[in-house]
């Protein structure tokens, strides 16, 4: 099991080389990539096996921001009438398990393979069971992740579930309100879902909690602000959703939300404007350390070209400033399913 398989969204195929390659180097270890353009995948080629398990215990996946999912394995080929018996064999090698995922890549061709997997995923756990290697009871909170390219070739890979995305290709099964003014509301809602831990919600994003969404027009994140009944100052310019505006929750301040600023501190600021990401970054520093706001999600809008490198310089101004200010400020990125040619980054005032 000498090889990572690192899922992304397709087209960041080289994001995610360029990331896992930095920290396999800041590990001393060696490595190579194989991949090709808008595939959504990529494989990462090590030395031996020894290596590709010291780079992923070394690694947090809440680190890593272009790969959505990732397991240590091999490619393996299936017989197109005797599949199972193949994959069964392939176990052998693994240690038991609790769960086992089925994946493809998050393409047109993937899709096609979902109904596919989805017969195969019974029969092949009912096997699992009969050979005792998938046990609800195992001792290793390990997970065997299937990812396949068609239904003849397949990556056999193993992870621990803590240190993976909790959902299946890390996408979440999000469904869209048909009450939200925008497409735009599911950014927010799936950043809450990577950045705030489930049993956190009710404390960290309470009813009665104040919010500022700069760049809130028509109010996709304003709408899932107020469905947490809290009280928001919607920044914009451009008119906002009349539901909104009747839920008494709003206030709309027509203004530039690079600005704005508030009269007095509150729980949350959430940005999603189009603009270039130093300024963004600007941004941040005044809100987080001006302590305008306790909590932050702000959207990145990327270049077209050196994505990678300009999210880890943003991402180095950012803890510089705010080692220099004195201000104890946490920071998680992630390229989130809903983000186009952009990351999202979380901070969290703690001083």
């Amino acid at each position: 099991m000498n090889s990572l398989l690192l899922q992304c969204r397709p087209g960041f195929e080289g994001e995610a080389a360029s990331e896992i390659q930095a920290h396999a180097e800041r590990l001393g270890l060696s490595g190579f990539a194989r991949t090709q353009a808008s595939q959504g995948w990529v494989q990462w080629q090590m030395d031996d096996a020894a290596a590709c398990e010291t780079l992923m215990q070394s690694v947090r996946f809440a680190e890593l921001i272009f790969i959505r999912q990732w397991a240590r394995g091999q490619f393996v080929d299936l017989p197109e009438k005797d599949r199972l018996t193949t994959l069964l064999g392939a176990f052998r090698a693994y240690p038991r398990v609790s769960q086992v995922w089925l994946e493809v890549p998050d393409t047109n061709d993937g899709k096609a393979l979902a109904s596919f997997c989805k017969k195969f995923q019974a029969p092949l756990e009912k096997g699992m069971h009969k050979v005792g290697c998938l046990r609800a009871n195992a001792p290793l909170p390990g997970r065997i992740q299937l990812f396949f390219l068609n239904s003849q070739r397949v990556f056999v890979g193993l992870v621990e579930q803590t240190n993976a995305a909790p959902w299946p290709m890390g996408i979440p099964r999000l469904k869209f309100p048909r009450e939200a003014p925008s497409r735009s509301t599911l950014k927010l809602e799936e950043a809450w879902h990577h950045f705030v831990p489930r049993e956190q919600w009710d404390d960290r994003l309470a009813p009665a909690m104040t919010a500022v969404d700069l760049g809130a027009a028509p109010g996709g994140w304003t709408w899932q602000l107020v469905q947490r009944h809290m009280r928001v100052t919607a920044v914009d310019n451009g008119p906002m959703d009349k539901a909104l505006m009747d839920s008494g929750l709003v206030d709309h301040q027509r203004a530039d939300g690079y600005v704005f600023e508030p009269r007095k501190p509150v729980d949350w600021m959430v940005c999603d404007i189009v603009e270039r990401p130093a300024r963004t970054a600007w941004l941040i520093e005044q809100w987080l350390g001006h302590g305008w706001c306790r909590e932050a999600i702000v959207n990145l809008k990327l270049p077209m070209k050196t994505r990678y490198a300009e999210v880890q310089q943003i991402l180095a101004r950012l803890e510089d400033f705010f080692d220099d200010a004195g201000v104890r400020v946490s920071i998680g990125c992630k390229q989130l399913y809903h983000d186009r040619e952009e990351v999202t980054c979380h901070l969290r005032r703690w001083n």
